[in-house]
């Protein structure tokens, strides 16, 4: 038994070299593309190209466009000379944001009960740029408002205490988003590897017509099966260790939890995504419907994983169908691990919901796995 599953082996990595575009682009793109995305999301927006249309023109207004302007987040642009000229440029999208101070703008701030106005326009085509201009106008806001609110009392600047808090964040002290983003990449490049490499085991034999002679040879279903397994299995947890060590050393993200537990999870998972895999393999006709498949599957996974919004946010539904979803609990545990060093209580209720899916997912691929090959 053992040496007929080791010849299958064999066999898969056989094709694999033949083929070897195909493990190359999904070992070492994943690892560029993870790199890509780290890069992009670790450093902090600025340069966001900023008109001011300065109707006032005084010293007021000036401190205000300069103390824009050290925020770190915009690039000033030529100054506009009409609401033609910002729209013009808005709808081009030469410029992100717009501020308008408009007249008498300084005597309003020097009028004890004077009420200064301030116009923002922005670009919410593009929500990020957006979001992050407007904190950096509210933040400059705020401090004039302070400012003004001190002249106007009359006071020490230095014995004015104002209303503050304190913050403390944990586990991603900095708020560095390639915290957040690296992981959950990382989680789901995992299983589009492993429904990829698992979706083409059976679908590649039928397509090359060696099917019908795999099946005639003195092979058991359980050993066909596990002799395709076994490579899936190793490329996976291959692609694995490479992106963890990009994600770790190039982006710095810790990993504070147990590396042995990780490893052990992610093998359990593995072995969840890979009936799912050769489901879809022993389904296909063809190996274009077999990566048409894992792409559908994937991107339904990617809904309800909670990368792109939180699951948290969604109808009471989608959370409710959440939980079916492997990729969801395998996300919480990936963040889990590394980000905030959770030990195996910590995230028992995503392993446990993960090994049930793993199970009921094994047990129908498995039976039909074996209907299909007997």
């Amino acid at each position: 038994m053992y040496r007929r599953i080791l010849a299958l082996v064999k066999k898969e990595f056989l094709h694999l070299k033949g083929d070897w575009w195909l493990p190359a682009f999904m070992l070492f793109g994943g690892a560029l593309e993870l790199l890509a995305i780290g890069w992009a999301t670790s450093r902090p927006i600025t340069n966001l190209p900023l008109m001011i249309w300065d109707m006032d023109r005084t010293a007021a207004s000036r401190n205000l466009v300069i103390s824009l302007e050290n925020t770190g987040v915009f690039e000033l642009t030529e100054a506009a000379e009409s609401m033609d000229t910002i729209k013009n440029l808005m709808d081009q999208g030469e410029i992100n944001a717009a501020v308008i101070i408009p007249h008498g703008f300084s005597s309003e701030i020097e009028t004890i009960g004077g009420h200064p106005v301030l116009q923002v326009i922005l670009n919410g085509s593009e929500s990020i740029p957006a979001r992050e201009a407007l904190r950096a106008v509210e933040g400059v806001v705020r401090s004039l408002d302070e400012k003004i609110t001190i002249d106007h009392l009359g006071i020490d600047p230095d014995l004015y205490n104002g209303f503050d808090f304190s913050l403390r964040v944990w586990f991603n002290e900095a708020l560095n988003e390639a915290y957040y983003t690296t992981p959950a990449e990382l989680a789901l490049m995992l299983e589009f590897t492993i429904l990829i490499f698992a979706a083409l085991t059976f679908s590649r034999e039928r397509e090359f017509g060696t099917l019908e002679q795999l099946l005639v040879m003195p092979f058991s279903s359980i050993e066909i099966i596990i002799g395709k397994s076994i490579p899936v299995i190793l490329v996976g947890l291959f692609d694995f260790s490479l992106m963890l060590g990009v994600v770790h050393f190039a982006f710095h993200v810790p990993i504070r939890g147990s590396v042995l537990l990780l490893f052990g999870l992610a093998f359990m998972y593995t072995l969840v995504e890979l009936g799912k895999g050769m489901a879809i393999s022993v389904f296909s006709k063809s190996q274009h419907q077999a990566f048409l498949l894992v792409f559908m599957v994937g991107m339904v996974d990617f809904l309800f994983t909670g990368y792109a919004a939180p699951v948290e946010s969604m109808p009471k539904v989608i959370q409710y169908l959440a939980y079916l979803v492997p990729a969801h609990h395998w996300l919480n545990i990936m963040r889990g691990i590394t980000l905030k060093g959770s030990s195996i209580l910590d995230i028992l209720p995503n392993i446990l919901f993960l090994l049930v899916l793993g199970l009921v997912i094994g047990f129908f691929s498995l039976r039909y796995i074996r209907k299909a090959l007997d």
